[in-house]
């Protein structure tokens, strides 16, 4: 068997292998550089799906095929609950469907925390 020392490597102290907790614990509250959106540039360009989802239904695929133009869908939603918002089929966000300039548009009421 071999010893540190045949190895060269340095003998080292109780003081050496002993942590200044002070110090430590002063890095751990210095607060990280300020971010901001140029520091996100670089993804600018990236494209995304964004999904505004009203609600779903399930049924048979011939009930499927029967449906036709002025057929009304029951979806799983009441009016004026939150729908889900989808980003690249991941669940980000809630929101309610608004009017804007005659125009369908989703505000977003709650940011869906990602399960980590």
């Amino acid at each position: 068997m071999t010893s540190d020392n045949d190895l060269g490597l340095p003998q080292l102290s109780e003081a050496d292998l002993a942590f200044d907790t002070a110090a430590t614990g002063a890095m751990r509250d210095v607060p990280a550089a300020a971010k901001s959106a140029a520091d996100l540039e670089q993804v600018f360009d990236v494209p995304v799906m964004v999904s505004a989802v009203l609600g779903s239904s399930r049924m048979p695929i011939g009930d499927l095929l029967r449906l036709g133009p002025g057929t009304v869908l029951e979806l799983d939603r009441k009016v004026g609950e939150a729908i889900d918002i989808f980003v690249n089929n991941r669940l980000v966000a809630r929101g309610e469907v608004v009017l804007v300039e005659e125009r369908l548009g989703v505000t977003m009421t709650e940011i869906v925390k990602a399960d980590g």
